[in-house]
């Protein structure tokens, strides 16, 4: 997968680049350090997957997203922040961004990530942020039913991103019980899928 870098700060840069370079079937094609430059360069060599920083010089890193979605549609583009903050995840799904990444997010779970969000598969990170969790979570006024203790062992399995069966070894239970425990969590949070599941139980502080 060809990835294409957009930070306006030299090492943070160099640094990703050799932790992308390091994994097996990413390579790092180009990079960029202002939207100006950005958009020339991913429009005349469009990678699969651009990481574009939030603040940068010349136009914004929203921005640059704004021309490059309508400019190359198929492109996959995470936004890069240290704002976690609603006002840009808004504004950058609303760009047409794929994902809102922190910065602060583990190297380990960043290829992970970049993986998922390329293969259009759902994600569960809390390193994450998108717009429509944040939605999901602010409308959750009333407090959850309580989970039992082994439904919050599972939850924090699934807040770390393992798989059933990872949950299924780790917990010494069969799958079908790790569903059912899972479907009772869903229902008990009134959620859907893993991804709103962990961001209420981080908004909610089930775990704490």
């Amino acid at each position: 997968m060809d990835i294409f870098l957009v930070d306006d700060h030299p090492l943070f840069r160099i640094g990703l680049r050799i932790v992308l370079d390091q994994e097996d079937g990413l390579k790092v094609i180009g990079e960029a350090s202002d939207g100006f430059s950005a958009v020339e360069k991913i429009q005349d060599n469009p990678p699969d997957l651009s990481l574009i920083d939030v603040d940068l010089p010349g136009i914004s890193g929203i921005r640059a997203v704004r021309i490059l979605r309508k400019a190359v549609p198929d492109m996959k583009i995470l936004m890069l922040s240290t704002h976690d903050d609603e006002k840009y995840i808004t504004e950058a799904m609303a760009a047409g961004a794929n994902g809102y990444l922190l910065k602060c997010v583990d190297v380990s779970q960043l290829a992970k990530i970049i993986r998922s969000v390329f293969e259009g598969k759902e994600i569960v990170s809390p390193f994450l942020a998108n717009l429509a969790l944040k939605n999901k979570t602010d409308d959750c006024a009333e407090p959850p039913e309580p989970l039992t203790h082994r439904e919050k062992d599972i939850l924090k399995a699934i807040m770390e991103g393992r798989s059933n069966k990872e949950i299924s070894d780790l917990l010494f239970i069969s799958i079908e019980t790790v569903k059912s425990h899972i479907k009772s969590i869903y229902q008990k949070l009134q959620v859907k899928n893993r991804v709103e599941a962990t961001s209420i139980a981080a908004k909610k502080q089930l775990l704490s």
